[in-house]
């Protein structure tokens, strides 16, 4: 009997376009191992096949979201991704040790990194504000996933304006890293902090900008008025 993975991995095969596997192949600095299947069809992957196993246990589901990512294969991590923010409302503290696994040690590129961070670590950490500090721990690791993941896991909160101290606090202790990956991180959370807390991150910015990155500065500043950009551009 075919596993519900075996499933997967032939439908994917099935589904999977040259031409797309190039173009998705030149979105990454580092080597990545993909089918080359749209992303479209992959989310509408994850929705059909969890049908299957939306009645199985959390810990059976996190099982198969493993077996999923030990593959290293971009569209089989998002389904992982996918399958893991669907049963968020079963969330428990200690699952958090589940998602930092996965980070340190599966992920291994950005769009993977930014899919488990953005939903379901955000998610997690707005229903278990808690482990914030579980997040500023990540920014000392080696992996330079870990410290992007402690930036991009409050892009979705950051939205909402919540945990604006906490995000400056995240920035500071990022500030100086020199993998552009993780000062891309650190300044996409601060761009979309901006949306309810402008001021505050004009600030934040024009008191850092004699030090932050500039690739960090840039993306921190994208959407604000022409006149903050010149002033945090400026010297």
């Amino acid at each position: 009997m075919e596993t519900i993975i075996t499933k997967i991995r032939k439908e994917l095969e099935n589904k999977s376009d040259k031409k797309t596997q190039e173009s998705t192949l030149h979105f990454f600095k580092e080597e990545i191992q993909c089918y080359g299947v749209k992303s479209a069809t992959v989310v509408k992957m994850s929705k059909d096949h969890f049908k299957s196993i939306k009645n199985n246990s959390k810990i059976e589901i996190w099982k198969l979201c493993e077996e999923l990512w030990r593959s290293q294969i971009l569209e089989e991590s998002f389904i992982a991704c996918n399958w893991s923010y669907f049963i968020h409302k079963e969330y428990q503290p200690d699952d958090f040790d589940v998602f930092e696994k996965w980070i340190s040690s599966y992920v291994n590129n950005w769009a993977s990194c930014d899919t488990l961070c953005n939903h379901t670590v955000g998610e997690f950490i707005e229903m278990y504000p808690e482990y914030v500090p579980r997040l500023k721990e990540m920014t000392t690791s080696e992996n330079r996933w870990m410290r992007r993941a402690s930036a991009v896991s409050l892009i979705i909160p950051a939205k909402k304006g919540k945990f604006l101290k906490d995000i400056f606090e995240i920035a500071d202790l990022l500030l100086a890293d020199q993998d552009d990956l993780v000062q891309k991180g650190y300044g996409w959370m601060l761009k979309v902090a901006c949306k309810e807390h402008q001021q505050e991150v004009f600030e934040y910015i024009m008191s850092k900008k004699a030090i932050m990155p500039r690739t960090a500065l840039r993306y921190a500043i994208e959407k604000m008025p022409v006149e903050m950009k010149k002033a945090a551009m400026g010297k």
